[in-house]
């Protein structure tokens, strides 16, 4: 064995002294967090610009959302608000309404939510039954569509 092969193989072998870190990805977190006042937006977004990992934080207190743009974990980012703030955070429930293909059935429509958006039923099955199409509904809807070239025409 040559001194290359022995130089090349001594560079391959990971290191024992310590530990490889996985770099986390880059993510952006939407929270719900109720605020009150101007007061509870400057101290969440004073709790999250601290934290390690934030490249962005925008807080729209209107809305009651607090979306964060860095390389953070969900979990982290909620824990933080909650210790810092004693404020109650949850993921975004809500996506725009052109998502759902019924956004005004019982378990999809929701009063609290802003303007534009409705409860996110795609990611909970059991949520609302009613608001997700079944395939024989999309089938016949489609039927006579105008964006179906072979559509019938029945007028």
């Amino acid at each position: 064995m040559g001194v290359l092969e022995l130089v090349s193989e001594l560079c391959s072998l990971p290191c024992s002294h310590g530990k490889l870190k996985k770099k986390k990805p880059l993510q952006t977190v939407e929270l719900k967090v109720r605020m009150d006042c101007e007061g509870c937006e400057r101290r969440i977004r004073h709790a999250l610009e601290g934290m390690k990992g934030v490249r962005s934080v925008e807080v729209d207190p209107k809305q009651k959302k607090v979306t964060v743009e860095g390389y953070v974990e969900v979990k982290k980012v909620m824990r933080r608000i909650e210790r810092k703030t004693g404020k109650k955070a949850e993921p975004w429930p809500y996506v725009p309404y052109e998502v759902v293909e019924h956004p005004y059935a019982p378990g999809a429509y929701d009063k609290k939510a802003p303007p534009g958006y409705v409860r996110n039923v795609l990611s909970d099955p059991e949520a609302a039954t009613l608001a997700r199409a079944s395939s024989t509904e999309v089938k016949y809807t489609t039927a006579f569509s105008d964006d179906n070239p072979n559509s019938c025409a029945v007028m």
